[in-house]
């Protein structure tokens, strides 16, 4: 069974930086490619960034470009987000996700995806 728990959120300023973690058990972590996705209140739940199984690709939702960063250390099953130079439009709550098939590429529609139990985040202006 797919257990994602994420750790890392909290209130922060505009212009502040957060790093979350996911930590994630049940499976092989080194051939799955992970993700992250929010949900703003009253919003649906947005494709943010994912690393490729092999850690040698990475996307990003062109509103987070230049100001996050995914990564993974399959050595210790954990995949990171770093956010930096964060808006109050990134509030929300953070989700990591597990592709739910491996070996495979990246696909962002959202049943393509074994969730966590997400993190606030919240920025102030």
């Amino acid at each position: 069974q797919v257990q994602l728990v994420e750790s890392g959120g909290g209130l922060v300023q505009a212009g502040g930086s957060l790093r979350l973690s996911c930590a994630a058990s049940g499976r092989t972590f080194s051939i799955y490619t992970m993700g992250w996705f929010r949900q703003a209140p009253g919003k649906e739940r947005d494709f943010v960034a994912a690393i490729s199984w092999r850690a040698d690709s990475t996307y990003y939702a062109d509103s987070v470009k230049g100001r996050f960063t995914i990564s993974r250390d399959n050595a210790k099953n954990t995949v990171y987000l770093q956010l930096n130079s964060l808006k109050p439009d990134d509030t929300g709550v953070y989700y990591c996700a597990q592709q739910i098939q491996g070996l495979s590429g990246v696909t962002i529609t959202p049943d393509a995806w074994y969730w966590g139990q997400g993190t606030q985040v919240t920025v102030s202006s």
